[in-house]
């Protein structure tokens, strides 16, 4: 798993790819997030376009994702899963508290 960041009208965009199986890249994410919070960067996307796989941990660390920034007064959405990985948002209902996009795009422009 790897991430990288890049900014979309004032909108902090995380790439993530590889799979999402929690462990060390729950403490790297945590610590992009808080670099990003000093940076006064509080509207985040998350792209799960390059993401294949999922799991409980994985899905732990988005929401743990999105927990650090609504604390400290921003917001996290998610862009762009596949089919199989959006499933596990919607049947665990983790859709009902983080918002899922198809694009990022989509997912950018709902922030204005």
């Amino acid at each position: 798993m790897k991430f990288s960041t890049k900014e979309m009208h004032s909108v902090t965009v995380v790439k993530m790819e590889g799979n999402m199986l929690g462990g060390p890249e729950a403490t790297e994410l945590n610590s992009a997030l808080h670099k990003l919070l000093d940076a006064k960067k509080k509207m985040i996307v998350v792209d799960l376009a390059d993401v294949q796989v999922m799991n409980s941990s994985g899905l732990g660390m988005l929401i743990g994702a999105a927990t650090t920034m609504r604390n400290a007064g921003g917001n996290l959405k998610i862009a762009g899963a596949a089919e199989k990985v959006a499933q596990v948002f919607k049947i665990t209902k983790v859709s009902n508290v983080i918002e899922l996009h198809e694009t990022v795009k989509g997912a950018v422009e709902s922030y204005s």
